[in-house]
């Protein structure tokens, strides 16, 4: 009987193997749940790039409104004749543009005062009234600031370095102001219409030369004299005058009649009074400041008050002048 080889290869028994040398095999299934999700090439890149936001798209109805809202302002600015809302828009949107040059020559005060009348002036005479205002306030601002130091120096330059308040603004304007009403609600008719305006513009005229003069005359005047006497007087008395600041005032009146001609306000002829009655107003009131202003008595009459009575004279005297002489 053979004997197996088994017999002589026997080997002594050793310890079993390690687990982790026999590991199990993975059970297979049809649908394996074990293995990981592969990646979207539309969701993972080595280099990705930066998501962009979406843009957010403004539906056809916000533009038509929007573009509406647009045409209803462009309307109303344009109506003719002007109405109250037209001349508030205009007004404001022309104060928004216009506010460095405000701030400059006005206080808030004196800028919330200028609002009111710039309204008032719009609703009246519209554009072309308006610009004749916005001209003279930035001739006399610029008038103003010229040589400020050195009147500061001698004591006699504006206060505020020349920003004038509401006091200053509501003197300046109240014959003007006056007028507008007049011309607004139509008082005296048709007819009259034109005598309000041409007293509008005579008033801001007479005005404009009275602040040239003054501010021109204390900066380059060489010589100063009291209207009365005649006697030599320190610069900026009440109710001196200087033949540079003279000649300056006229200068000015002159300029602001042609912006009123150039503007249609006026006819050539009603210019030249206008330049007249504004030089025999301010006359006036150098002889009202020289004999009355600040004495006994007569407190009351500050350069505010000085300013209405020259103003008022003004626009009254061309308003005379323009029926006496022109209608003959």
């Amino acid at each position: 009987m053979a004997i197996p080889l088994s017999t002589f290869l026997s080997f002594p028994s050793s310890p079993p193997s390690p687990p982790f040398l026999h590991p199990q095999k993975p059970k297979i299934t049809a649908f394996p749940t074990h293995l990981p999700i592969p990646f979207k090439p539309s969701t993972f890149s080595l280099n990705p790039r930066p998501k962009t936001p979406k843009k957010m798209l403004t539906t056809p109805l916000a533009a038509a409104t929007d573009l509406s809202l647009v045409q209803q302002a462009i309307k109303l600015v344009q109506s003719s004749p002007p109405t109250w809302q037209s001349s508030l828009l205009s007004n404001l949107l022309i104060f928004i543009l216009g506010s460095p040059i405000l701030v400059s020559g006005l206080s808030l005060s004196g800028i919330a005062a200028a609002f009111l009348l710039g309204t008032l002036t719009w609703r009246a005479f519209g554009p072309s009234g308006f610009f004749l205002v916005a001209s003279y306030f930035v001739i006399g601002t610029a008038a103003t600031k010229v040589k400020m130091a050195q009147k500061e120096a001698q004591g006699v330059a504006e206060k505020r370095k020349g920003r004038r308040g509401p006091g200053s603004v509501i003197g300046s304007s109240a014959a003007g102001c006056v007028c507008a009403v007049l011309s607004i609600y139509r008082i005296g008719g048709k007819a009259f219409s034109p005598l309000w305006l041409l007293g509008f513009v005579a008033s801001f005229c007479t005005k404009l030369s009275d602040t040239v003069s003054s501010e021109i005359g204390k900066a380059y005047g060489r010589t100063t004299y009291l209207v009365t006497t005649f006697k030599v007087v320190p610069r900026g008395t009440e109710g001196a005058v200087s033949v540079e600041g003279t000649l300056a005032g006229l200068l000015a009146s002159i300029l602001l009649a042609s912006v009123g001609c150039l503007m249609g306000n006026i006819k050539p002829s009603e210019a030249i009074i206008c330049v007249v009655a504004s030089q025999i107003a301010n006359l006036g009131e150098s002889f009202i400041g020289a004999e009355f202003q600040g004495k006994e008595g007569f407190k009351w009459l500050n350069n505010d008050a000085v300013n209405i009575i020259n103003i008022s004279l003004g626009s009254i005297l061309a308003v005379l002048m323009q029926q006496l002489i022109l209608q003959k």
